[in-house]
């Protein structure tokens, strides 16, 4: 459509509105940014943020739009902190991962050299002995692979740096506003229940996770991947635990004994865990997609709408390339999302 003149309206506070509103503003786009329940109310204000690649093996478009959206990550958030003043608690720290038998070796150096050719120079992944007994997963080979590619973010504070990115500029969440002639949902769990509601079959749902904050400060360690739980030391010193995958729940809010086996298990991999207090208990629904990747694209039948959704557990490693993604589609109409993202294929 070229670039619009009109204002064009988020409809989410989440990871994908705030981030695509933040690229179109950027883009010269006049924008307002929409949400009912006010900032990150669903599944953004989680405090996992593990920002972690798919292996290196098996390629496919979404694991080179993952790639992308990683490598993108640096400059991304550095542009947020600065235009708005706050930390987003992201850093590329790495990631640590132990290695249980050889079995898993050779898998490990196999994945090492697909990493080798599928990352190029970018990132590199390798098998190593273990560097620091401080700070490891038990390892009974006493090796562990080493990424450079993974990141963390802390979700509720990357989302409110974005939005104070975005009021820094005139743009400012609000609970309700004038129609425009475009509009991009990014609308998480309510929204995929919508399109449910007025589809002939299930276009994606909302999945339980329960994750855990302790009291142990690490801030510029790598994130560890041990007993399948992602462990992520934050920059604020507090250190998160994550999550569990749950369909079947009462209550999508509560934590209960899933969550205590979790923080058991992560202190029984991590002896540096053993002690650390828990400060914060979190469970929320995340938006899964049928496909389990991102849902992007124009809503179908729906001129000036489009929709970015179903970010699930990834979503924010995803949400740069996203953000440029749908404003290619917005502002030039250029269409760039990969097979398998769009969201025709959904409905």
């Amino acid at each position: 459509m070229g670039l619009a003149t009109d204002k064009i309206t988020v409809r989410g506070a989440g990871i994908f509105g705030l981030s695509i509103a933040w690229v179109l503003h950027q883009r010269g786009a006049r924008v307002q940014v929409i949400d009912p329940h006010g900032l990150v109310a669903g599944a953004s204000g989680g405090i996992v943020g593990a920002l972690a690649p798919h292996v290196p093996e098996n390629w496919n478009p979404k694991k080179q739009f993952q790639l992308e959206s990683l490598l993108m990550a640096d400059a991304f958030w550095q542009g947020v902190e600065e235009a708005g003043g706050r930390c987003a608690g992201y850093a590329r720290a790495g990631r640590l991962q132990p290695i249980a038998d050889d079995a898993a070796l050779a898998l490990a150096h196999r994945r090492a050299e697909t990493a080798r050719t599928l990352w190029g120079d970018a990132a590199l992944w390798e098998v190593r002995k273990v560097q620091d007994p401080d700070w490891c997963a038990h390892s009974p080979t006493g090796l562990e692979i080493h990424d450079t590619l993974s990141g963390r973010v802390h979700p509720r504070q990357a989302c409110e740096a974005l939005a104070a990115a975005l009021s820094a500029r005139g743009v400012d969440v609000a609970a309700d506003g004038p129609e425009t002639p475009v509009t991009v949902h990014a609308t998480g769990v309510a929204g995929l229940e919508a399109l449910n509601a007025a589809t002939p079959r299930l276009v994606g749902a909302g999945i339980k996770g329960q994750a855990a904050l302790l009291g142990f400060a690490a801030p510029d360690a790598p994130q560890l991947f041990a007993d399948t739980l992602h462990i992520i030391p934050h920059a604020d010193g507090t250190t998160a635990i994550g999550s569990t995958t749950e369909r079947d729940y009462a209550d999508a809010t509560h934590t209960d004994a899933q969550l205590d086996h979790i923080i058991a298990r992560a202190r029984a991999a991590v002896p540096a865990l053993r002690d650390a207090p828990v400060l914060q208990r979190w469970a929320g629904l995340r938006p899964r997609s049928r496909s389990r990747a991102p849902m992007l694209g124009a809503w179908p039948d729906r001129p000036g709408h489009f929709i970015a959704n179903g970010g699930f557990k990834i979503g924010f490693g995803m949400a740069p390339k996203v953000a440029h993604t749908m404003a290619d589609l917005i502002l030039d109409d250029r269409d760039t999302i990969p097979p398998g993202f769009g969201v025709a294929a959904s409905f």
